[in-house]
């Protein structure tokens, strides 16, 4: 959010004055009285928000919101109208152009003082999402940055992983929260040496031993967050490559010992990396992928599971053809 003043908009001076005295002291100001005024104001002090009036002489708030909105470096700030026309189909003209709330004249102080705030507040609460967003892409991304997978893998993964979780039951809330936790599934690859995680032949029974440390290293770095979205990823990234038999790793937990989050991240995973090409590999023909899942249900992965997903397989093909195309027109830039 721009650290900017607020800028109070209004030809009547009698009008900024109730603006100044219900604002000063809260936040750092400035004014102007024209449509001209404004985008000279906006360009030379970045605000932070603007109260805008719309009746002006040389150039209405409607033609001054939608200059702003057409601009890339102005289009992100808050505009609320201050304003005497209360008809309904003014208040829609404004919402049209992009204002975020209307306030009509006579001006009310302690109005004007908590509509600001709370436009402040949803626009702080804004960046610190993209903020949040842009750490699950960078943990995601790290823990492939040196691996042979694709980058679009994690994201498609992770939307297969929230159609399973759908259908199974989780609510939209936990379903959200997997689709986000999915991707960093492999963040403890970061910490895994070159000369392992890059080695083209089969690892040897010391580089296997090191190349399973990934899912502690990742549950290491996911815990420190008390965050629900992080705990759940720390909780798939430890848990991934247990097997419904026992056989799996770091704990060798079967069946219901594993946490659904990390059966249900498994069956995605497993059916994305088989139905890939990679560069070890040419992608396996759908029959082919689909015949291992059946094969592997019960023993690596949870057959109820299993069972599910292909009860969805439609949807599953159509995420997959989404990001098939997604990959090849975005190819270098998915981040």
């Amino acid at each position: 959010m721009s650290n900017g003043p607020i800028l109070c908009v209004d030809d009547e001076p009698y009008n900024l004055g109730i603006l100044r005295m219900a604002l000063k002291g809260r936040h750092s100001l400035a004014f102007a009285r024209s449509g001209r005024e404004t985008l000279l104001a906006v360009e030379k002090h970045n605000p932070a928000l603007i109260l805008l009036d719309v009746q002006m002489p040389d150039m209405d708030g409607y033609e001054v919101c939608r200059r702003l909105k057409s601009n890339r470096e102005t289009q992100d700030i808050p505009i609320i109208f201050v304003t005497g026309m209360t008809q309904e189909i003014d208040e829609k003209a404004g919402f049209d152009v992009g204002a975020v709330d209307y306030i009509t004249k006579p001006i009310s102080v302690p109005i004007v003082q908590a509509r600001v705030q709370t436009h402040l507040s949803l626009v702080r609460t804004d960046k610190l999402e993209k903020s949040y967003h842009d750490a699950i892409h960078m943990l995601g991304k790290a823990g492939h940055y040196n691996d042979t997978d694709t980058g679009a893998h994690i994201w498609r993964m992770a939307a297969y992983s929230r159609s399973l979780a759908e259908t199974i039951g989780w609510n939209e809330e936990r379903c959200n929260l997997l689709e986000l936790a999915a991707p960093m599934h492999d963040t403890g690859k970061i910490g895994i040496p070159d000369a392992v995680l890059k080695k083209p032949g089969k690892l040897d029974a010391e580089e296997w031993r090191i190349m399973k440390t990934h899912t502690t290293i990742g549950h290491g770095i996911l815990k420190q967050s008390e965050a629900p979205l992080f705990q759940l990823a720390g909780e798939i990234a430890l848990y991934h490559h247990e097997k419904c038999d026992g056989s799996g790793y770091p704990h060798g937990l079967s069946a219901q010992e594993i946490p659904e989050s990390a059966r249900v991240v498994a069956v995605a995973d497993v059916f994305d990396a088989l139905s890939m090409k990679r560069p070890y590999k040419d992608a396996w023909p759908l029959d082919k992928t689909l015949d291992f899942l059946k094969e592997n249900a019960g023993t690596h992965l949870d057959s109820r599971l299993v069972q599910a997903f292909m009860d969805i397989l439609p949807k599953i093909l159509d995420i997959k053809a989404e990001w098939d195309t997604r990959e090849l027109t975005l190819e270098g830039n998915l981040f």
